[in-house]
């Protein structure tokens, strides 16, 4: 009894002192990566390029809000966690920081008051930006963009997320290998896609998947779980690469279109894709879009086809609408018969769905995405399925494709159990496999979605 004793003590002591250390053992920030003159200047337009390519907008800046105000909420596991205000504001926003708390809070994850920041902030990827690039882009923030002072709505999170010291202990785990880029055996093309990819664009934030402690599954190409699929709130980030990527099977023309523009061929880009490519895609060269899309294609080793010289080029084009292939046949011939004795999902289909996505499934390129072979509609979660045909969803307007398109939302005019018909319907058609919806499943996405719905209702 008394050995055992021993030990809880022993055990309690090492607790208390592994606390203390997380708060108060100093922080040793990372240095620079890079060895630039005190005098060093970035050539004009690199820092608000550098910003768009970050997507710092997309999260710093609230719904009507000022830009980079912050105020933004960010759902997260853990709770609701709210932007910063980053303009150069010196009460409210940054305009006090240095270089060095701007680095830190770029590539540690330390704000300018000391503070552990919580990983909606991205530094798991800004940590492989260049010492330039971090540079350009605190000038730009210090110098080019408006100060407001906007006070926003300190982040509250529940007990342990409230003790920051506890993040320290958390990056121990999250942040692995040195805070350097460490290109692939490639042209500069592909090292500039995957440059951007693995750092500035963070794509791994959403598209790889997420530990048991919610780090990043994947950071870099290196890793083996890399853009392999995630889960951002109710939208599922498909798979980039591996078997399972519906994206492996475009064109690289068609990858850069849809970074461009948030639409190609076969898909409509959605959710927060929509808003990456709002406020930061839609800005990059098309030496960039093709770099990344050229990565995208080729990091597993695969042979890449030809980019094209001009990504998504503007002007009317016409495209026949495709017709149902040798998988979808039997789908479409039952949706074309029209017969009341159709299934109920398949009615459902006919009333709602066909007019835009066709009986064949394949939907009209670059306007409303094919539903075969879909990475949202065949996702093992339905739940981001269910929030589309509940809410709708929208695709932005961007200066190659200036059309805004809206998909309406049907909560209010269907069921529960009509709405899994629908998506079981639409997850089994066209030689689609996945699971069926349950009448339960639409239930918890509906009382989700209308939780989301309930405070922009109040305003």
């Amino acid at each position: 009894m008394k050995k055992i004793l021993s030990i809880l003590i022993a055990l309690i002591v090492l607790g208390v002192l592994a606390a203390l250390a997380l708060i108060y053992l100093p922080f040793k920030p990372t240095p620079a990566n890079e060895s630039l003159a005190a005098d060093w200047k970035a050539e004009a337009g690199r820092g608000e390029y550098v910003m768009r390519a970050s997507d710092c907008m997309a999260c710093h800046t609230a719904k009507g809000g000022e830009p980079m105000a912050g105020g933004r909420g960010i759902e997260s596991p853990m709770g609701t966690i709210w932007s910063s205000n980053i303009t150069p504001d010196k009460e409210t926003g940054i305009g006090s920081w240095t270089l060095d708390q701007f680095r830190a809070a770029m590539v540690d994850g330390i704000g300018g008051h000391g503070q552990q920041l919580y990983p909606a902030m991205p530094y798991e990827n800004y940590r492989f930006m260049k010492e330039s690039d971090i540079r350009a882009l605190f000038d730009y923030l210090q110098t080019e963009v408006k100060p407001v002072r906007n006070e926003v709505q300190a982040t509250g999170l529940s007990f342990p997320f409230n003790m920051r010291f506890g993040i320290r202990a958390w990056n121990w785990l999250a942040l692995s290998g040195e805070a350097e880029f460490k290109p692939m055996a490639g042209d500069d093309q592909q090292i500039r896609g995957q440059y951007l990819v693995e750092g500035a664009g963070h794509c791994a934030a959403c598209h790889s998947p997420r530990t048991a402690f919610m780090a990043q599954n994947g950071t870099r190409l290196s890793d083996s779980s890399f853009l392999t699929g995630g889960m951002v709130d109710d939208w599922s980030a498909p798979a980039l690469r591996g078997k399972d990527s519906r994206v492996q099977q475009w064109t690289t023309e068609q990858v850069a279109a849809y970074l461009a523009t948030g639409r190609n061929a076969h898909a409509v880009a959605n959710g927060e894709m929509a808003l990456v490519v709002e406020h930061s895609m839609q800005y990059m060269t098309d030496a960039d879009l093709n770099a990344m899309a050229k990565f995208l294609k080729t990091m597993d080793g695969q042979a890449a086809d030809a980019a094209p010289e001009k990504v998504a080029t503007p002007g009317p084009r016409s495209t026949a609408v495709a017709k149902a292939d040798g998988a979808g046949e039997a789908t479409a011939k039952l949706l074309k018969s029209a017969s009341p004795a159709m299934p109920l999902g398949a009615r459902l289909y006919l009333d709602n769905c066909a007019a835009c996505h066709f009986v064949s499934g394949k939907g009209a390129p670059e306007i409303f995405p094919e539903l075969q072979g879909n990475a949202m509609v065949l996702g093992k979660d339905a739940s981001p399925l269910v929030s589309v045909i509940l809410k709708g969803a929208s695709s932005p307007a961007t200066d190659r494709r200036p059309m805004h398109l809206v998909m309406q939302g049907y909560a209010d005019r269907l069921t529960d159990g009509e709405v899994a018909a629908l998506a079981s319907f639409v997850r089994k058609g066209w030689g689609n496999q996945a699971s069926d919806v349950s009448e339960s499943q639409v239930s918890k996405v509906r009382q989700h979605v209308q939780a989301d719905a309930a405070p922009q209702r109040a305003q």
